[in-house]
């Protein structure tokens, strides 16, 4: 039995999974708080991950009805770009970072002009730094927590430090890496001299933590967490990754062909590569897959954190605002809402803020508003999607995970706005799934290094058919001009 956690923005995950039958014996979750603050400030306390971690795995326990002695493998899964910095005690000197934070967005912006903006970026790193990276999070805390900064003994991402909270072991591996701002995605290496840039010491080197293989094991958990979890201390822990590639794994996306699209807080999209397809789209990051391939990927910002403002404004449940949406037409009669709440990435508008065009008194409903986010929100991904096939990535179909995957709307939504099937996976939690199918991966390679991950994902990872949608292909021109209106305000307000 194999334990995955995926450690999200809103909450943990928690899954126990039987890889030799492909059975998800029991799930848990629980939630986590969010520090917001001005200037795009967001951050979490690391508490709130492992208090979480014990609540999620305990309900799993519970469900499965199993000890957590039966737990023989850990895979963790984590919010990417987080950076969580230690002092040489390994205490937590603040609270983490995230992804969605955009107060670094002064330094981000001065890192590009110093690599020679987004192209010079490609061409160094593989990627084009982001706000929300952790390079320039590095940064900022140099200017605004200068003390704090010079206590640095250790730079982790949010699953590095789950695995150091389990393992006592500083590690990483290449997928989550590769979202750091500082790491040569063909190489898989760091760059060292960029970091000097930010502190010539040369101690911001020290402190990263070693890079590891994607199918190598971190170690066994620490005697007194194994106590306090209530799991076998001689539990292997992997090298686990970022959630979007353990959503690769948990989805079977290892392999070329393939598209992945998530529906969370965040929306992203991604393919697998055997190669690092580095993109003339700065949008397109060539990651590298926590299965030992890459992962072109883009991301958005804003997907249901957005669908929620609304859904808050107008005092809905989720229901509500799915019928809502339901009875206004496509398009929600010339509304467009450009749903930039955080800034966004795809496009590439850290400072943008949200948008709502094209009302009139006759126009200006509820269901309307309701539809107009849905669609603004997909329509994100739609543009990611075109920058994927400019960049000579094609699939027949996507896989469709997230929270958003659950609703039947917003499945044929995107089928008939992408013109393509769409098809789930039955566990919409892919990324804590593919923890725990790279936990039994990493036990299987300790007795046989040449044991296959595709046979575990053959074995663990399902196809909900009861989900399969086509496009309609009367909707398919509809959402074509909706989505063309969208980019020309994009145009019109931001060029």
């Amino acid at each position: 039995m194999y334990l995955g956690i995926d450690c999200g923005t809103q909450g943990t995950k928690a899954i126990l999974l039987d890889a030799e039958t492909g059975q998800v014996l029991g799930e848990g979750s629980a939630a986590h708080q969010l520090i917001s603050g001005p200037n795009g400030r967001r951050e979490q306390e690391v508490t709130q991950w492992t208090d979480a971690f014990e609540r999620a795995t305990r309900m799993a326990l519970a469900q499965a009805g199993r000890p957590g002695r039966d737990v023989l493998g850990i895979g963790i899964s984590g919010q990417q770009h987080g950076l969580v910095a230690l002092d040489a005690a390994g205490e937590v000197l603040r609270p983490a970072k995230l992804w969605c934070d955009t107060e670094s967005t002064p330094e981000n912006d001065e890192l590009l002009a110093l690599l020679g903006g987004q192209q010079g970026a490609l061409q160094r790193l593989g990627v084009a730094i982001a706000p929300g990276y952790t390079l320039s999070k590095l940064l900022w805390t140099q200017r605004h927590h200068a003390a704090l900064f010079e206590r640095i003994a250790h730079i982790l991402l949010p699953h590095d430090y789950l695995n150091y909270w389990l393992t006592g072991r500083c590690c990483t591996e290449y997928g989550d890496a590769s979202g750091s701002g500082y790491f040569d995605v063909r190489t898989r290496q760091w760059d060292l001299p960029l970091l000097r840039q930010i502190d010539p010491s040369g101690r911001l080197e020290r402190a990263l933590p070693e890079l590891i293989e994607p199918h190598a094991p971190v170690g066994t958990l620490r005697p007194g967490i194994a106590e306090r979890l209530g799991l076998n201390p001689r539990a292997l822990v992997s090298s686990g990754g970022g959630d979007n590639m353990m959503g690769a794994i948990g989805t079977g996306n290892i392999a070329p062909g393939m598209i992945t699209m998530s529906l969370g807080t965040s929306g992203t999209l991604y393919a697998y590569t055997d190669r690092p397809a580095v993109s003339r789209h700065p949008e397109v990051a060539a990651f590298c897959s926590s299965s030992g391939g890459w992962l072109s990927l883009i991301c958005t910002m804003n997907l249901t954190n957005a669908n929620a403002v609304v859904r808050e404004l107008l005092q809905l449940d989720l229901v509500g605002f799915g019928t809502l949406a339901a009875q206004a037409p496509i398009g929600a009669e010339g509304i467009s809402m450009l749903p930039f709440l955080n800034g966004e990435r795809v496009p590439p508008l850290p400072n943008a803020t949200g948008t709502l065009l094209g009302l009139t008194a006759d126009n200006l409903t509820r269901a309307n508003l309701c539809r107009a986010v849905l669609e603004g929100t997909t329509f994100g991904l739609r543009f990611g999607l075109d920058l994927l096939h400019d960049n000579g990535i094609d699939s027949d179909s996507i896989r469709l995970i997230g929270g958003g995957a659950k609703s039947p709307l917003w499945r044929q939504l995107v089928a008939d706005s992408m013109a393509m099937p769409v098809i789930c996976t039955e566990h919409s939690e892919a990324a804590a799934l593919g923890g725990a199918i790279q936990a039994a991966w990493c036990l299987a390679r300790q007795d046989d290094p040449t044991a296959s991950l595709a046979d575990i994902c053959e074995r663990c990872v399902r196809l909900d058919a009861s989900s399969a949608v086509q496009p309609i292909q009367d909707n398919v021109p509809l959402y074509d001009e909706a989505y063309r209106r969208y980019r020309r305000h994009i145009e019109a307000l931001h060029g």
